[in-house]
């Protein structure tokens, strides 16, 4: 089993930033994708952004690409995003999600998911 321990989340005012990590331990030797997904009160989960295991390809929602940005560092096991130029429609719990299946990853390819962070976004 792998544990995903995700840490970042807090109160940012419209325009700023802030970063998630997302530290992998357990039995992490199989190859994995790592991505986010968010939900905010009374939606659905929706896909943010994801990495393929190699960190060769990314793949971002159209509501935050050219503002959030995703990395790796595999000798860490750690994911990265980076989200710049917040704003309120950001707010949600942010999780983040590793699968070991196809590209992109889907949310029914994630295997494993994280607790959530929450991401406020005040104006």
């Amino acid at each position: 089993q792998v544990q995903l321990v995700e840490s970042g989340g807090g109160l940012v005012q419209a325009g700023g930033s802030l970063r998630l990590s997302c530290a992998a331990s357990g039995r992490t030797f199989r190859p994995y994708h790592m991505g986010w997904f968010r939900q905010a009160p009374g939606k659905e989960r929706e896909f943010v952004a994801a990495i393929s295991w190699t960190a060769r390809n990314t793949n971002y929602a159209d509501s935050v690409k050219g503002r959030f940005t995703i990395s790796r560092d595999n000798a860490k096991n750690t994911a990265y995003l980076q989200m710049n130029s917040l704003k309120p429609e950001d707010t949600a719990v942010y999780y983040c999600a590793a699968g070991g299946g196809s590209w992109p990853l889907y949310a029914n390819g994630v295997n494993y998911w994280a607790q959530g962070t929450l991401v406020t976004v005040s104006s």
